[in-house]
């Protein structure tokens, strides 16, 4: 009998990371909820199991590098290995703005913890993600984060100047641009995606409910053949 395969839910108490965690849970993988405050993670377990879904958290912050290493050494202990890994968590900062008036260290903390600790989360799991038979890292990216939407005056996404958070998303896409050509002769496949406009305690407003916004990233943490791409609900999304 095949064994169940495990995924990786970073920022997943809550909005589209608890989503995400719930819809792979449904499709049966077994499924680690990591977040940075253990009560908020045992509440969204609590909740899970209230709906049937059998779920484990771990205690994972990206701003802590302690906290990323404890946490492989758990899965190591647990599991042995790491199918999917989502990277999911990320923060905004209401202090961000267009780059003559971002405060900045309201861009340096977006910028630490959506692109250099997801990154820390990422190089640490890559050895349990390499065991696997097939793994696949999906980075919980944005539209936002595409230099041609930005420079596009047509486009919906050319108002939306924040300097910290478009930069942080347009630097995780570097990520997975780079870490798909250093990976391409592994069984590890990695994606940018843009799971659309998503009404979460982020943004405050939008047009899909996290239920809708987990639906993508989820399918490319269970299949698909790509890798290095960058895809949101309506298809492929412009560098």
């Amino acid at each position: 009998m095949e064994s169940r395969r495990i995924a990786l839910v970073t920022g997943g108490n809550k909005g589209i990371g608890l989503e995400i965690v719930r819809q792979l849970a449904q499709a049966g993988l077994d499924v680690i909820l990591g977040a940075r405050n253990a009560e908020r993670a045992a509440a969204a377990v609590a909740g899970l199991a209230a709906d049937g879904l059998t779920v484990r958290s771990v205690l994972l912050d990206l701003a802590d590098r302690d906290s990323i290493g404890s946490a492989v050494a758990w899965i190591d202990r647990e599991y042995g290995r790491l199918d999917c890994l989502v990277n999911n968590a990320g923060i905004f900062d209401f202090a961000d703005a267009t780059p003559g008036k971002a405060a900045i260290e309201a861009v340096r903390r977006v910028m630490e913890v959506n692109f250099i600790g997801t990154l820390a989360v990422t190089q640490a799991m890559l050895p349990l993600l390499r065991r696997a038979p097939e793994a696949r890292i999906v980075n919980l990216s944005s539209s936002l984060g595409s230099l041609t939407l930005n420079g596009d005056p047509t486009s919906p996404f050319y108002a939306q100047r924040f300097i910290g958070y478009n930069a942080s998303k347009a630097a995780l896409n570097m990520l997975t641009v780079q870490l798909s050509e250093e990976l391409k002769d592994t069984r590890v496949r990695i994606n940018s995606v843009s799971p659309g406009f998503v009404k979460t305690d982020l943004t405050g407003y939008g047009t899909m409910t996290p239920a809708e916004g987990a639906r993508l990233p989820v399918a490319y943490a269970i299949g698909g053949e790509l890798s290095g791409g960058f895809v949101e609900p309506d298809g492929s999304t412009p560098w």
